[in-house]
C-alpha cells in the first residue's frame, strides 16, 4: 500500500473514529472578528446539553431566543440569540445549536474556551460541518462542492453557477442519468435472464439502446458546457500579447484602474507575467500582462518571453497589440483561440486605421469602453446557455467524459454479447456516481474539503 493510501486510510478511520465515539463540534461559523454579530455553531449528540448548560432552557426548534451565556461557576459571557436546530432536521443531520453573540475577540473566545471545557467536544476543522452533513446523507458531493464555490464566489455569475449546485440543480441531472443507465442495464438482464419468458418481450433492447442513444447526445451536450462552467468558476483567462513598447502594461494599468505593472519607455521593461482580476458584467476574468515578444539573446528577458508564451497558450483570448501603424501577431504557437487585435497609442496616431478589432489609447482613455464592450460581447457569446447546470471543476469533466466513452462503447459493440454492452453502462452509471459520491470517493475527500474555512 503507497503511502498516500495509508494516510487516506488513516484520515478515514479517524473520521470515522470521530462520529462512533460521538464528538461534538463546535467554531466560529460567521466572518472575521471583531463584528457586529458572532455565530458560533455546536453540532454534535451533547449539542443541546452544552446550550442547556450555557444559556439555561433551550428554546423552541428554529426559534431564536434572548438567552444570557453564562460559564459553568455562573460567570455571564454575553446576552445572545439561541436557536436549537433537532436531527435529522439540521444542516448535518445531527442536533445542532448557533449562539448569536455580539462579534468582540474577547466575547468570542470566551466562549469558544468555555466549550471547550465540555468532555468531548473540540474544535472544528476545516468543512466538518459540511462533511457531518454529506456523511449523514444531508447533501452530495456536488452540492458541498457547490457550497464552496458559493462561500468563495466573487461575481454575480459565479454565484448564480454555485447556487445551482449547491441547491442540487446539477446533482438531479446526473442521478437521472445514473438511474437512467440502471434501468438500461436491468432490462438487458432481464432479457438475458429471461428470454423464454413472454413477459419480457424480445425487442426490449430496442428500447434500451435508443434511449442510450439519447443519453449520449445529452451527455454529449453536456460536456459541450464544461468550458463555459470552469469559465464562470476560475475566470476567463485574458492575456495582453505583443512586441516590447506596444503599450500592454498600460492597458493593464487602464483596465484595472490602478498601478499594476510599471511602465516606461524602456523596452522589455516587463519581464514576468503579471495578473489582475476584474468583474465584466457579473463575469470574472482573469487579466494576464506579459513580457514583450520578440528575438533576444539577453538571458532573463528570454525567460520572461517564454512565460509569456507559455500563459498565451493556457489563455482564452488573446489581446493582440501593436502600435498603430505595425501589424499584429495574429497567430501565436500553441494557442487556437480567439485573438482580438488592439491598435495602440491612438493620441499619437490620428485618424482611421484599418487592420485592428479595437483603436485604443491609456492616455485619454480612448477606445477602452469599445474594448470593454468586446470582452464582454464575447463572455456573452461564450454564455449562450439558459441554465448553469454545467460541470464546473476538472474532476466533473473527466468522469462525464469517462461516462460518455462509456457509453458509446456500449453503443458502438453491437457484435459482442448483451452482458458485455451492459457492462460498459454499469460503467458509465459508476462514473456518474464518483461525481455525486453515491460511488466510494474517499479519496477525494480530504482535498474537497479543505477548501473550506473552519466553521463551516
Amino acid at each position: 500500500m503507497s503511502k498516500p493510501e495509508i494516510l487516506r486510510q488513516s484520515i478515514r478511520i479517524r473520521f470515522n473514529l470521530m462520529l462512533a465515539t460521538g464528538e461534538t463540534i463546535y467554531a466560529l461559523s460567521s466572518g472575521g472578528l471583531p463584528a457586529g454579530v458572532a455565530v458560533v455553531r455546536i453540532s454534535g449528540n451533547r449539542a443541546f446539553h452544552a446550550a442547556e448548560s450555557l444559556a439555561g432552557a433551550v428554546p423552541m426548534p428554529r426559534q431564536a431566543a434572548l438567552k444570557t451565556i453564562r460559564t459553568r461557576n455562573g460567570l455571564i459571557i454575553d446576552r445572545a440569540l439561541v436557536l436549537t436546530f433537532p436531527g435529522p432536521a439540521s444542516f448535518t443531520g445531527e442536533d445542532c445549536v448557533e449562539i448569536h453573540v455580539h462579534g468582540g475577540k474577547a466575547v468570542v473566545n470566551a466562549l469558544l474556551d468555555e466549550l471547550s471545557s465540555f468532555e468531548n467536544f473540540r474544535l472544528a476543522e476545516h468543512g466538518e460541518f459540511s462533511r457531518r452533513a454529506l456523511e449523514n446523507g444531508k447533501m452530495d458531493l456536488v452540492e458541498v462542492e457547490g457550497l464552496a464555490d458559493l462561500i468563495s464566489a466573487e461575481t454575480e455569475m459565479q454565484r448564480r453557477l454555485a447556487m445551482e449546485h449547491a441547491a442540487g440543480g446539477l446533482s438531479d441531472l446526473y442521478n437521472r442519468w445514473a438511474d437512467r443507465l440502471t434501468r438500461a442495464r436491468a432490462l438487458i438482464e432481464a432479457e438475458l435472464d429471461f428470454a423464454d419468458e413472454d413477459d419480457v418481450p424480445g425487442s426490449v433492447s430496442d428500447m434500451v439502446w435508443a434511449d442510450m442513444k439519447q443519453l449520449h447526445r445529452e451527455l454529449s451536450d453536456h460536456l459541450a458546457g464544461a468550458d463555459l462552467g470552469e469559465i464562470i468558476r476560475d475566470g476567463l483567462k485574458v492575456v495582453i500579447a505583443g512586441p516590447p513598447n506596444a503599450g500592454k502594461s498600460s492597458l493593464m494599468n487602464a483596465l484595472a484602474k490602478r498601478e499594476v505593472a510599471i511602465v516606461t519607455d524602456i523596452a522589455g521593461t516587463t519581464r514576468d507575467v503579471l495578473h489582475v482580476d476584474l468583474n465584466i458584467e457579473g463575469y470574472a476574468v482573469k487579466l494576464y500582462d506579459t513580457a514583450g515578444l520578440r528575438e533576444t539573446n539577453e538571458i532573463v528577458e528570454r525567460e520572461g518571453i517564454r512565460r509569456a508564451l507559455r500563459t498565451v497558450a493556457d489563455a482564452d483570448l488573446v489581446l493582440s497589440l501593436a502600435e498603430i501603424g505595425e501589424e499584429p501577431q495574429r497567430t501565436f504557437p500553441g494557442f487556437a483561440g480567439k485573438v482580438l487585435t488592439v491598435g495602440t497609442k491612438s493620441d499619437i496616431h490620428p485618424g482611421a486605421h484599418d487592420g485592428y478589432d479595437v483603436l485604443i489609447s491609456a492616455v485619454d482613455d480612448a477606445g477602452l469602453i469599445e474594448l470593454h464592450e468586446l470582452l464582454r460581447q464575447d463572455l456573452q457569446a461564450r454564455s449562450g446557455v439558459l441554465s448553469l447546470a454545467l460541470p464546473s471543476r476538472l474532476r466533473h469533466r473527466t468522469l462525464l467524459t469517462d461516462s460518455l466513452s462509456a457509453v458509446a462503447a456500449a453503443l458502438a459493440f453491437e457484435d459482442r454479447g448483451l452482458d458485455i454492452r451492459a457492462e460498459y453502462l454499469r460503467q458509465a452509471a459508476t462514473s456518474l456516481g464518483r461525481i455525486t459520491g453515491r460511488v466510494d470517493v474517499e479519496d477525494l475527500l480530504d482535498v474537497i474539503f479543505s477548501e473550506f474555512c473552519i466553521g463551516k
